[in-house]
């Protein structure tokens, strides 16, 4: 029986390293060839740069408007995910603590949510964000990110709450605490191991959003970082400025680690205390 556990955690083990080097090493490979010259790419792709080529990022920057297209997603992406997090909060935790009549349909309409593919909807919704004149909009985009974020947000935090003891609350209204009161200065930091699980998630999902904004902004102008990065990368098969690419993925990329990096621990223990509550 030792034996079997044995080589079962060594198996595991193996599989766990093997798909850590399959993630990792192509970052690396990424972030060391955005150094690089366009002939060190094609004629050394696995040899480290000679030279470090900070201009690379200096073109991908400016040349390829990369600094654009990340101001126009962090113009969209932080007040959707804002809202999303602030009414799928409020959502929850009415779902989660009050009893009333069709609460559990309604909580069964937002769990639909989930059922219907992004794809069915682009056309019909591409008509309503035309006929709201939202078209090649900041908010419009907006809007449609945080419809598109509530289902599983509300879905995922109204379990966050019902597992939230209910003696600090009724001791708060006990106190003479208005449901305002409860709610901001109670409950809400309590379940904030919730709310930066959900935060992060969301946060990933809209950064690399690339359907939505493909079809809802055609204004190059207005490009968020998946699309800039798709133009950019038809741009090279005639500009051949292949390193500055490789750089803007760089840059692309670096946001998202620091973010998961920064807030990991926060991670692993919303999902963990939603599972083992729930």
């Amino acid at each position: 029986m030792y034996q079997v556990s044995r080589w079962s955690a060594v198996s595991t083990q193996t599989v766990l390293i093997g798909w850590a080097v399959t993630v990792i090493f192509p970052m690396i490979w990424m972030i060391y060839s955005s150094f690089k010259t366009d002939q060190e790419l094609f004629f050394s792709p696995w040899a480290p740069p000679v030279e470090l080529q900070w201009d690379n990022f200096a073109r991908a920057w400016s040349k390829a408007h990369v600094g654009d297209y990340l101001l126009n997603t962090l113009i969209v992406v932080v007040p959707a995910l804002l809202l999303t997090l602030i009414i799928s909060a409020m959502a929850a935790y009415v779902l989660a603590r009050f009893e009333f009549v069709g609460r559990r349909f309604l909580f069964y309409m937002f769990l639909s949510g989930m059922l219907f593919p992004v794809f069915l909807a682009l056309v019909p919704l591409f008509n309503l964000v035309n006929q709201l004149k939202m078209l090649n909009t900041f908010h419009g985009l907006i809007l449609v990110y945080i419809a598109y974020s509530l289902p599983f947000t509300i879905f995922f935090l109204t379990g966050f709450f019902k597992t939230l003891p209910t003696e600090i609350e009724e001791s708060a209204i006990m106190d003479g605490a208005n449901p305002y009161q409860v709610f901001f200065k109670v409950m809400l930091p309590m379940a904030s191991p919730g709310l930066i699980s959900m935060g992060i998630f969301n946060f990933l999902g809209m950064w690399n959003q690339y359907i939505l904004p493909l079809v809802l902004i055609s204004d190059e102008s207005k490009y968020m970082l998946s699309q800039g990065l798709a133009f950019m990368l038809f741009k090279q098969f005639y500009e051949n400025d292949w390193s500055a690419l490789f750089a803007a993925l760089t840059i692309i990329m670096v946001p998202t680690l620091i973010v998961y990096i920064t807030f990991q621990k926060q991670i692993q223990d919303g999902i963990t205390t939603g599972a083992l509550k729930g």
